[in-house]
């Protein structure tokens, strides 16, 4: 997604020992549909070490580390200086780190002057991949009816689980019923992305989210249902002009972002991940809309359907609008 970037350029690549002194070509398990770029498969891997990052004038760093590993080593990037954008799990909850959503929760991205305080550089993570698509079909009933409560149950693809992911014999013909931590990450997240920023910290906003989470035998797309109760009353045509309606940082061109954030369907077999993980336009922000479909009303309880690309909007490309927002508000 960083080919052809308006606003960064890959310069360094860098990881553990074992890859250190590969070609990315011989070091990367390349299992995209599109070929690898040839510029970006010929440049050598090197061993993280901020020193090599300053040398090079680098100050932006996407970091797609183990959380493990992301615990150890983020910190010490910030330290030296660097500005990185983590889409580990390791410090999403630290108070003074944002859980950020460019389009949803921006205002948080400032909380990044907290740390400061401390290290010259900072830490940005992206949400866990489901809680990214929840919290985007979150936000604009928050905003317009207030929420009460919320249910999820998820369906979640394969490579969320990386790869090799899930062993075929576990999966094949099979849904398994449990997602290691996912639950608790769905549950906590939302309510730190969604809360109020107060100019030094995050208040959560205590949802009261339930969340059930599956793995199914789909390769890319979460799917999710989704039961929320409202504060105030709502039509369903109220409900749809929230959702089409929502703009995120209208006054901010990023380059990643999709021209509609949150598409709805009229379908009633929709969304579905073969058909709707990549929506999104234009052709740079393919597969950062997220979908919505199937809704349904009765009294104060909305039950909806909500499809999320994991790797793309779940992850790498959240990542990347993030950065465009911290280089566009000048912490970049």
């Amino acid at each position: 997604m960083l080919e052809g970037h308006p606003w960064f350029q890959l310069e360094v690549l860098a990881a553990s020992g074992k890859s250190a002194g590969n070609k990315y070509r011989d070091a990367a398990n390349w299992i995209l549909e599109e070929e690898m770029p040839e510029e970006v498969g010929n440049k050598q891997v090197e061993q993280i070490d901020s020193k090599i990052f300053e040398n090079a004038g680098i100050k932006l760093i996407f970091s797609a580390l183990p959380a493990d590993v992301a615990r150890s080593v983020e910190p010490e990037l910030a330290s030296s200086g660097l500005f990185v954008f983590s889409n580990a799990s390791a410090f999403r909850m630290a108070e003074d780190v944002p859980l950020l959503i460019a389009d949803i929760n921006g205002d948080h991205l400032a909380l990044v002057e907290q740390q400061q305080k401390s290290r010259p550089g900072y830490i940005v993570t992206n949400p866990n991949c489901s809680v990214i698509g929840l919290a985007s079909g979150l936000k604009p009933l928050a905003d317009n009816f207030g929420l009460k409560s919320v249910f999820v149950t998820t369906y979640q693809a394969l490579s969320g689980a990386g790869y090799p992911g899930v062993p075929s014999m576990d999966i094949m013909g099979n849904i398994v019923p449990y997602i290691h931590d996912e639950e608790e990450k769905v549950e906590e997240e939302c309510d730190k992305i969604l809360g109020k920023f107060t100019g030094e910290a995050i208040e959560p906003l205590q949802l009261n989210v339930i969340a059930s989470c599956a793995r199914v035998g789909v390769r890319n797309g979460h799917l999710e249902s989704v039961l929320v109760e409202l504060e105030t009353d709502a039509t369903i045509d109220d409900i749809k002009n929230a959702f089409t309606e929502y703009k995120g940082n209208k006054d901010e061109a990023l380059p990643t972002a999709p021209e509609q954030l949150i598409i709805v369907t009229e379908d009633e077999s929709r969304p579905q991940p073969v058909f709707d993980s990549y929506n999104g336009s234009p052709e740079r922000a393919r597969g950062m809309a997220v979908t919505v479909g199937r809704l349904k009303l009765r009294g104060s309880k909305l039950r909806f359907f909500l499809l999320v690309h994991n790797t793309i909007r779940g992850a790498s490309g959240c990542s990347i609008m993030n950065a465009e927002l911290a280089k566009i508000r000048g912490y970049i």
